[in-house]
């Protein structure tokens, strides 16, 4: 056994208790514990705003093989409260490799947890739902972590988008990823270069773009970029911008994801009443349950809530079935909105609500994640389904 490894405990409010080692940052974090089913993609993961508030549990046994890089992130640092894995992987190999898991997440101030089942651990919140957990290292008394987390507020009782929305406005001009050409004049295979982002301007006309306006409520910077991939002008607001001040200026408005409840951000939600029915919307994962409220209906808290790159969703008005990227603990309850909006995608797992489209103005929003990053890129189609609304407008 190494002797410098640093015990650490994961409690959960229903009393029960993992023993692992400490694999990030030092010290004592609580937060709702879900799991992610992704085998890969935990950089995009670690950094995915709408995480923030939970403690991620990774059910794939390695974490941390291709090590971490500073070009796949979703935001600027990791917005993660606690991160939970089977095992750190101490040899990292990749072509792009510019650090280890483990100094990543100690950089960054990420209290984490290895050598504990992680399957079992995400069989029990299978089986009792998502709850309250914490990790330390500092305190190692079970039962004092326990008794702590019965002073730990609920995650449905915080607003975690003013924690993760952008401070300022700003403007979005890259698209997404491209491979540079790794071929030479003699048909030779260079090394691999790293991946470049390509500006929209150098795709398209600037005259042409259409302006969007994409509310921050915890943006993934891969939204941004299949935004602009579709020929955009992006400008990126903070979550409580006036309706007012952005309705003249956008020729579609965007309601990103983002973590927590919806119902805590009832600024969102009024601000949002006031552009449904003046300009196109898109909403995305959290964007998708503001508007659902906004309307006048009803969200409810699934019981372990859908985090992966792996859930199969139809699109009811094609029937094909895209493999899709997810994170989200909350559905809107398309029933409480009958008569004004219907159904377009569903969830095959488990028969939930993954999408709407309004049935006399030009809205659509998904509950899942089209841009993925991580995940497969089924979905990315909603870009360009969005833009062919905005142009007919």
């Amino acid at each position: 056994m190494d002797k410098n490894k640093v015990k650490a405990l994961l409690a959960l409010s229903d009393g029960i208790i993992f023993e692992g080692w400490s694999c990030g940052a030092k010290g004592e974090i609580a937060g709702e514990v879900v799991f992610n089913t992704s085998m890969t993609g935990y950089q995009e993961i670690l950094t995915d705003p709408s995480y923030k508030g939970q403690i991620v549990v990774m059910t794939y046994t390695q974490i941390g093989n291709y090590g971490v890089n500073s070009q796949d992130i979703e935001s600027a640092s990791p917005k993660v409260e606690g991160f939970v894995v089977k095992e750190c992987s101490e040899f990292p190999s990749s072509w792009r490799l510019e650090m280890g898991i483990k100094r990543y997440l100690e950089e960054n101030g990420i209290v984490s947890i290895e050598g504990i089942d992680t399957r079992a651990l995400t069989k029990h919140i299978r089986d009792n739902g998502v709850q309250p957990g914490i990790i330390s290292t500092a305190d190692l008394n079970p039962q004092n972590l326990v008794e702590k987390l019965k002073h730990h507020p609920d995650i449905s009782s915080i607003d975690l988008v003013k924690e993760v929305t952008t401070k300022k406005m700003y403007k979005w001009k890259q698209s997404t990823w491209k491979w540079q050409n790794r071929e030479t004049t003699s048909g030779e295979i260079k090394k691999p270069e790293r991946l470049k982002m390509t500006s929209l301007f150098q795709r398209f006309s600037a005259k042409n773009l259409k302006k969007i306006i994409v509310y921050d409520f915890g943006i993934k910077l891969n939204i941004l970029r299949h935004l602009a991939g579709t020929g955009c002008n992006i400008t990126v607001v903070p979550a409580k911008t006036p309706a007012e001040k952005v309705i003249g200026k956008a020729d579609g408005i965007v309601l990103s994801n983002g973590p927590g409840d919806p119902r805590t951000v009832k600024y969102a939600v009024e601000n949002t009443k006031k552009i449904i029915g003046r300009k196109p919307i898109l909403g995305i994962c959290l964007g998708h349950q503001i508007l659902g409220l906004a309307l006048g209906g009803n969200t409810y808290k699934l019981k372990f809530g859908h985090h992966g790159g792996n859930h199969p969703v139809m699109d009811l008005s094609t029937k094909k079935v895209e493999i899709t990227s997810q994170n989200h603990n909350y559905c809107v309850d398309i029933d409480s909105l009958k008569g004004q909006v219907e159904l377009t995608h569903k969830n095959l797992y488990d028969g939930t609500e993954e999408g709407m489209r309004h049935k006399d103005m030009p809205i659509i929003s998904i509950q899942y994640h089209p841009e993925a990053g991580p995940g497969p890129n089924d979905s990315g189609y909603i870009f360009k389904r969005f833009k062919e609304i905005v142009d007919k407008f």
